[in-house]
């Protein structure tokens, strides 16, 4: 049955499609991620119907999120595109439109075949997510948290300042630590 407007734009948008490559980022930075905490990331992110990811497909996609970190690591516009341009090179097929035989509104991919394995489809629908929001903000699409007990990846594409880290709570871990070593150095004196 095809998605009604509203719910596809809510699930299909560049921003959602960016922020589930950070999620799914993050879920696969474990050394063998569970297969069920991918599939509970994956349907979060607007993935209906039965979503079978097996041990293989996360093993495929933890090697493209490893790839898409790298433009999380970016320092600035330059390097997340150069980022971008080589894994879209080397990564990903032309530019297409599908409406999946019908089962939803047409859409681009750029994955090789809808279906596509699922590290191809991870590669390629963040990558051409994340270009999109270089493409519109002339910055980089997210960062690596700057908290240094965290790895987190996260977008940063709202107003004001960039952001430096991936939650309110690492923020305040690295606030309140920074405080106690000033109040430590200062008693030291």
């Amino acid at each position: 049955m095809p998605s009604t407007a509203d719910d596809w734009s809510a699930r299909h948008s560049v921003l959602t499609h960016a922020r589930r490559a950070a999620a799914l980022v993050n879920a696969l930075a474990d050394d063998h991620p569970d297969p069920a905490e991918v599939t509970k990331v994956l349907k979060a992110y607007g993935e209906v119907g039965t979503v079978a990811v097996t041990p293989r497909d996360v093993a495929e996609m933890r090697t493209a999120a490893v790839r898409l970190r790298e433009v999380f690591a970016a320092a600035d516009a330059d390097g997340a595109a150069t980022a971008l341009n080589r894994l879209l090179g080397e990564y990903t097929g032309p530019l297409r439109l599908t409406s999946h035989g019908g089962d939803s509104p047409w859409h681009p991919h750029i994955d090789r075949d809808d279906d596509a394995p699922w590290g191809e489809w991870l590669l390629a629908s963040s990558c051409l997510a994340l270009a999109v929001l270089v493409w519109d903000r002339q910055r980089p699409p997210g960062r690596i948290c700057a908290s240094p007990s965290c790895s987190d990846v996260f977008i940063n594409q709202g107003s004001g300042p960039d952001r430096r880290y991936c939650s309110r709570r690492c923020a305040t871990r690295e606030r309140v630590a920074a405080h106690r070593r000033q109040q430590g150095s200062g008693a030291a004196e």
